[in-house]
């Protein structure tokens, strides 16, 4: 076999895909999730990562981070002997047959996605490979990784003398969401494979043969169309968040529900009901690097990407707007006040902090003066852990211990326990009834029945009202004036300020 050969083939797997040796690079969210699930899939998997305490806990059958069902699949599999932890890339390399590079790609300073793990995977592989190989590109790179994993791979063969042996490299992104990864890649909506060789193609549908069940999940394409599927794919999910988060404001100006809205969009077939929710902004491990990343590539190229741009722009406000009513709300200080935060993952089902609207919040409150009781039913450990530092900032058990005597009330995160709370009980507890709702989980007629002045994002019919002495009066005076620009729903003050 020639040199240009070499990356031609995948290995066989005689027709079917049951006990195939796999080797997973990450241990990470999408690596772990990978393995485990593969490994429920009946192949003997080798999970590699460089984190020596992770793999330790790991081996132990402890889950690094909060994924639902997650830590079941590493018990199960791991008693049985499909699934085995190391940090040593001797015996990973040697063991798959296929092997999956699901690291991380971080953010750079500039935006870019830093492909530095996917290279360093890539090198030893290629530096100890003994046996021919299918080498999977799961982490979500910009477009031209796979060439040069391809490059990297080769290069380090021939290096050794070893060009005989056969390879390809196959981009297959992945499209797991946080709090429901193990359901995403069990039953998958679709499997993007991009590989420009049939064999390797044809190794991945049998791969994947299990949990395709029609044939619209299956979704071959070229190599470099798969890459950028997964930075458009997210991009697109994004820009639904920011266009309705503006149009929320909008519906505020113009006293106007935007729940009556977002139903006669989604009823619009052409639109769906998906991604239509106002909010406090999006957050997590992909929609913001991944958005980062793709005007980045852009620009590499010559071309700039202003939607994008400006649903960047748009996020941003909206992860700030919360701490920005409250503290206009009161006054411009919130020095001596107590507020109760409830929610701190960026989405529910995870205890993931990355890009959490929480972290936005949580600064702007301390910064401004306010003492900052938060709860969340899973992310109170990683918030703990990240924010020990902050003597402003401490933590409840329940939602209600956070709450008593609170001035305000701030909702960041759905999680649905929040939505099913006792709202008479938290009446009674707190200081002074205030709620900014950053997930619209209540309902503002019942707030308002209740004595709340509440308001959500872009909700309920509104009636201007003139600035009058707050019947809610802050500690430190009798009175305080409404902020300028407050509104009336149905006796609950809402504070609709532009942007």
């Amino acid at each position: 076999m020639s040199d240009t050969d070499a990356e031609d083939a995948a290995p066989p797997l005689n027709g079917h895909a049951a006990s195939a040796p796999i080797t997973v690079y990450g241990a990470g969210y999408v690596g772990l999730v990978t393995a485990a699930c593969l490994a429920e899939l009946m192949h003997n998997v080798v999970c590699m990562d460089t984190d020596a305490t992770r793999v330790a806990q790991l081996n132990r059958g402890c889950l690094p981070f909060h994924e639902p069902g997650l830590e079941d699949l590493i018990v199960r599999n791991g008693r049985r002997g499909r699934l085995v932890f190391t940090t040593d890339a001797d015996p990973a390399v040697a063991h798959g047959a296929i092997q999956f590079i699901a690291v991380g790609t971080p953010c750079g300073w500039d935006g870019a996605a830093d492909i530095g793990h996917v290279l360093s995977v890539a090198r030893q592989i290629g530096a100890r490979l003994q046996h021919d190989a299918l080498i999977v590109c799961k982490s979500t790179s910009p477009v031209g990784t796979a060439d040069r994993v391809r490059q990297i791979v080769q290069s380090e063969l021939m290096r050794r003398n070893a060009r005989k042996l056969s390879f390809s490299v196959v981009a297959n992104p992945e499209f797991l969401r946080e709090g429901t990864a193990v359901e995403d890649f069990m039953q998958p909506s679709r499997v993007v494979v991009g590989a420009d060789k049939a064999h390797a193609l044809q190794t991945m549908r049998t791969l994947y043969a299990p949990l395709l069940h029609q044939a619209s999940q299956w979704l071959p394409m070229t190599v470099r169309a798969a890459e950028l599927t997964k930075y458009a794919c997210n991009a697109m999910l994004a820009a639904r968040i920011s266009v309705m988060n503006d149009f929320a404001l909008l519906a505020e100006s113009l006293h106007v529900n935007i729940d009556e809205v977002r139903k006669g969009m989604a009823s619009d077939p052409r639109i769906g009901p998906r991604f239509l929710a106002a909010g406090c902004g999006f957050g997590g491990s992909c929609l913001p690097k991944d958005l980062r990343a793709l005007q980045h590539t852009a620009m590499e190229h010559g071309l700039l990407l202003p939607t994008l741009a400006a649903v960047e722009q748009t996020n941003a406000r909206q992860k700030a707007l919360l701490a920005r009513r409250l503290i206009e709300w009161f006054g411009g200080s919130l020095a001596g006040r107590r507020i109760a935060l409830w929610g701190l993952a960026f989405k529910p089902g995870t205890d993931d902090l990355r890009d959490a609207p929480s972290e936005t919040i949580i600064a702007a409150l301390v910064g401004a003066g306010a003492r900052v009781v938060a709860h969340d039913p899973v992310a109170m450990p990683a918030a703990q852990r990240r924010h020990g530092h902050l003597a402003a900032l401490q933590f409840a058990v329940d939602p209600l211990e956070a709450i008593e005597q609170a001035d305000a009330l701030v909702i960041a995160t759905e999680w649905p326990q929040y939505a099913g709370m006792d709202w008479a009980q938290v009446r009674q507890r707190m200081a002074q009834p205030f709620v900014l709702d950053g997930r619209n989980l209540c309902d503002p007629e019942l707030m308002a029945e209740l004595g709340f002045r509440y308001q959500g994002i872009g909700r309920g019919n509104f009636e201007k009202l003139a600035a009058t002495p707050s019947t809610f009066a802050p500690r430190a005076t009798a009175t305080e004036k409404l902020p300028s620009g407050s509104l009336i729903l149905r006796g609950a003050v809402s504070t609709a300020m532009p942007p």
